[in-house]
């Protein structure tokens, strides 16, 4: 595999400095830029070569949501890894809003953080268990009215249910005896009838509106 060159953005130069020094020592990744503000990455975005780009919310000038937004239109296939230690789920669902498709506490574990890069390079998206506990907390507001989820199947709601774990389309197959093709096109119906676009906004509606729950 190639490695996947990975810009730091975050205005704390010590956390910076933690997380470069995990991953310089991790076979596969190469960190190539820091940033410690919005502003400073889009400066930096367009010659760094940058693959994913780990990106704290809470920022001084433009926030996360913001950068990423701007970075997507400097980089349309950019990978962004949203950092937190909030854990109100409105932040993440404004970074899924703006493209993220990676999100980790700034606590998490190194192996964590590998999976992110795995998944969100591959095309996919990673939630950390510490946010998905987070956006399916009792202190969760739930948002909508429910009237699209109510019209799941109970076959929706148990792909619904892998899809939130993290599983491919094949990996769901697999474990429920059906084709990747009929997969497929329940993900398809299930974006639909709930009105996300992607699977992090999908995931971020699930839990929010308590239609899974995360042990």
């Amino acid at each position: 595999m190639e490695t996947c060159r990975v810009v730091l953005v975050d205005d704390h130069s010590l956390f910076r400095s933690g997380l470069r020094g995990l991953l310089d020592r991790c076979a596969g990744v190469r960190v190539v830029g820091e940033a410690a503000s919005g502003e400073e990455l889009l400066r930096l975005l367009p010659q760094s070569g940058a693959e994913v780009v780990f990106m704290d919310f809470s920022m001084p000038g433009m926030d996360g949501a913001e950068t990423a937004e701007r970075a997507l239109a400097l980089v349309p296939g950019l990978r962004i890894i949203a950092l937190s230690m909030f854990g109100e789920g409105h932040y993440y669902r404004r970074m899924v809003e703006a493209g993220a498709r990676g999100f980790l506490m700034k606590d998490c574990a190194l192996e964590e953080v590998l999976q992110a890069i795995e998944a969100v390079r591959g095309g996919d998206t990673y939630f950390c268990e510490g946010v998905l506990r987070s956006l399916s907390g009792a202190d969760a507001a739930v948002s909508g009215d429910g009237e699209a989820d109510d019209r799941l199947s109970g076959r929706e709601i148990e792909i619904l249910v892998r899809i939130c774990r993290g599983m491919s389309n094949q990996e769901i197959a697999d474990e429920l005896f059906i084709s990747k093709r009929t997969v497929d096109k329940h993900r398809a119906n299930i974006l639909e009838k709930t009105g996300c676009k992607n699977t992090a906004a999908l995931v971020v509606h699930a839990l929010r509106n308590g239609l899974v729950d995360v042990p």
